[in-house]
């Protein structure tokens, strides 16, 4: 959560010279869907058209190739990415990764979930987003993490991702990332993973974690350092 902290700190710090956020972005409620409106509409600057908490696909991909093909069974594995913001992990997947992959990505604020639909269309001038194989497919949706109902039905998931989103639902309490958790299994096949990307100690994490996935399997793989931070990557698995 500290690196959460921090990013959200330079970023309120960066756009404030351009339009200004009311009051500390990071003392502010992370499930205030209007905040989230205000950080997703800062001008981007160059070319970067994506911004991401922790790291981004590049850092990610090593673990996450692998977990798709072991679900090959699934053509395409469907992949959900939940509270993605404009993240590269959907594009990253979806225009890198060299097997067939059918990717979602859900965020509760309209603004990401327009800016990511712009990117992937080539809206703006921009060229449109190919796929890194011709059967992979990429949709964005608005949807709440915590409820996730309307976009997915039970099961319908090989691969569900959350980097970072526990992280902010639980600056409001650990019933709401419980919720968080609940859909985010429910949604699971009983043979996928789950994982939540996060630099939070393991030793806070993982009860949480295993009190609320009996009947799963809960592990922890750590990543990096990136840019001197290191980062845990928690596995939520059913079985084989």
């Amino acid at each position: 959560m500290a690196a959460l902290r921090r990013t959200l700190h330079v970023a309120s710090l960066a756009a404030g010279a351009r339009r200004p956020l009311s009051g500390s972005l990071a003392g502010s409620c992370l499930a205030d869907c209007c905040l989230w409106d205000k950080l997703h509409a800062q001008p981007r600057q160059g070319s970067v058209r994506t911004f991401d908490w922790f790291f981004g696909y590049e850092e990610a991909q090593g673990l996450l190739l692998p977990l798709l093909r072991k679900a090959g069974a699934a053509c395409p594995p469907r992949v959900l990415d939940v509270g993605c913001g404009t993240s590269s992990l959907c594009t990253g997947l979806y225009t890198k990764c060299p097997h067939p992959v059918d990717v979602l990505g859900v965020d509760f604020s309209p603004v990401a979930v327009a800016h990511m639909n712009s990117l992937l269309e080539g809206g703006q001038g921009q060229t449109p987003l190919c796929p890194g194989h011709p059967a992979s497919r990429l949709h964005f949706m608005k949807a709440d993490a915590q409820n996730l109902d309307p976009v997915a039905s039970s099961g319908s998931f090989q691969l569900v991702l959350d980097k970072g989103t526990w992280d902010a639902v639980a600056r409001g309490g650990l019933p709401g990332a419980y919720q968080l958790l609940s859909e985010c299994l429910r949604v699971l096949s009983p043979q996928g993973t789950l994982i939540q990307f996060s630099d939070e100690d393991p030793d806070v994490r993982l009860p949480c974690l295993e009190q609320e996935s009996k009947g799963w399997t809960v592990n922890v793989q750590e990543l990096g350092p990136f840019r001197g931070i290191t980062y845990f990557a928690y596995l939520v698995q059913g079985s084989d």
